[in-house]
């Protein structure tokens, strides 16, 4: 009789009426998960919609004679100093943010991930440099050492896209090290080696798949810490440059004129926080889910 896989086995062994459930649904009937994916899913087409330039009016068209108009029917959120649509801004700083985080975030997971596979699976003297590397970077924090390296890039969104990868591929590569150590020393990855299996094959049939949770957990997170630090860099002046539009720019621009205008500090401000909740919503939506020690029964 052919063995069985041990998700065969234990599917037959469960009762019908508890079988598994499809991955969205038991996403969107968890509550953390469901109000995750839900401002997710709007800040991205709102994003994507900045970026086609799908908006109200051109972020940059300047309407003099509007200039610091509060929220009415023309301007549904405004307008700034220069008479600029506020709406129109945070739908192309949507699209700024996002872009940038998400490659930074792409970045950082990729190198991270393979340091991480690397210094686990190899072991040894590799594994107690690279990590005693990555503990050099931890030693920093965050925001400074992105704004280090700025200093020596120059500004631009290029620069924040390579400051935010170097500033959490560490990040990834310790979350990817941890379950490789524990998988690598398996009873299925010991059977494999003695049936010759060759090492790349072994990484990718028996670890690799078994290690995605919590990498894509930490994919959703890291997209919160980044739009943040992408948003402190901007309003130092680091990340996006005028007149391109950002959240970070906005929050700049509205400092010396918040109580005469307090909609263009408001705005920018709460479209911050709800996108870096959103993702950590999102991320432990994610977590309760792909976790079977959290699942719930």
């Amino acid at each position: 009789m052919p063995a069985l896989t041990l998700a065969s086995a234990m599917a037959s062994a469960e009762p019908s009426g508890r079988r598994a459930k499809p991955f969205l649904v038991r996403l969107l009937t968890n509550l953390s998960g469901a109000l995750g994916a839900t401002v997710v899913t709007l800040f991205v087409v709102t994003a994507v919609l900045g970026g086609a330039g799908a908006t109200p009016f051109p972020p940059a068209q300047q309407f003099g004679r509007d200039r610091l108009t509060a929220p009415n029917e023309r301007y549904v959120l405004g307008t700034d100093l220069f008479g600029r649509d506020v709406a129109s801004r945070l739908m192309q700083g949507a699209w700024n943010s996002l872009r940038v985080a998400a490659l930074a975030v792409a970045i950082a997971g990729t190198l991270g991930t393979l340091i991480g596979v690397t210094a686990g699976f190899i072991g040894g003297s590799l594994d107690t440099l690279i990590m005693r590397v990555m503990d050099v970077f931890f030693a920093f924090p965050a925001l400074l050492l992105a704004l280090l390296i700025i200093a020596v890039l120059g500004r631009g969104l290029n620069s924040a896209i390579i400051a935010i990868a170097v500033v959490y591929t560490p990040i990834f590569a310790r979350v990817a090290r941890g379950p490789v150590l524990s998988l690598k020393a398996m009873e299925y990855v010991t059977a494999a080696r003695c049936i010759g299996t060759r090492e790349p094959m072994i990484l990718a049939r028996h670890i690799l798949p078994n290690m995605l949770a919590p990498l894509i957990v930490q994919f959703s997170l890291a997209l919160s810490w980044a739009l943040l630090t992408e948003a402190s860099l901007s309003f130092l002046g680091l990340g996006t440059q005028p007149p391109d539009a950002s959240w970070g720019v906005m929050l700049a621009e509205s400092t010396s004129i918040a109580e005469r205008a307090p909609w263009l500090m408001i705005y920018p401000g709460a479209v911050i926080v709800l996108g870096v909740l959103g993702f950590n919503l999102l991320g432990d939506g994610l977590r309760d889910v792909l976790d079977p020690r959290l699942r719930k029964r």
